[in-house]
């Protein structure tokens, strides 16, 4: 099996709300709702320019998604990208996807002109703070504060 790893396309839609149920199941701040993960999902899909959905695929069947959007830090003075919904399927974990998956999403964004990355997890999901270690990322002295309109 070996996977592949592309822009995702109107007919992934579906299948990666279904990934985001599985995320969001494992995350204590959101609650699933397909309709607003749907028209989500559609936001990314249709504007590129603000950002890319990313699709895992093993013999055909998606298994795994990454949504990587674009902004501008004035702190670097140079475009950079927050990666939001990394997720492989369960039936698809420990086969080292999850890791292929988020290389390929950071080769893009430094061909792009990225300089930096950044990415939320779950502060009680050990096996994802494990993973993104693996892959370089660092703790920020940066604390996250939200407020919904």
């Amino acid at each position: 099996m070996v996977p592949i790893v592309d822009f995702a396309t109107e007919a992934d839609l579906p299948a990666l709300a279904d990934l985001l149920h599985e995320l969001l199941m494992l995350e204590s701040d959101f609650q699933p709702d397909r309709e607003a993960q749907l028209r989500g999902l559609r936001l990314v899909l249709d504007n590129p320019a603000l950002g890319r959905l990313f699709v895992l695929r093993v013999d055909g069947t998606v298994a795994g998604m990454a949504n990587a959007l674009k902004t501008i830090s004035t702190a670097c003075g140079a475009p950079v990208l927050l990666l939001e919904d990394v997720i492989v399927s369960r039936a698809h974990r420990g086969a080292g996807y999850g890791r292929r998956l988020v290389e390929h999403v950071l080769d893009w964004a430094k061909a792009e002109g990225m300089v930096r990355v950044t990415l939320l997890a779950d502060q009680d999901n050990a096996a994802a703070l494990a993973f993104y270690e693996k892959l370089g990322f660092g703790p920020s002295a940066m604390v996250v504060r939200r407020k919904l309109l």
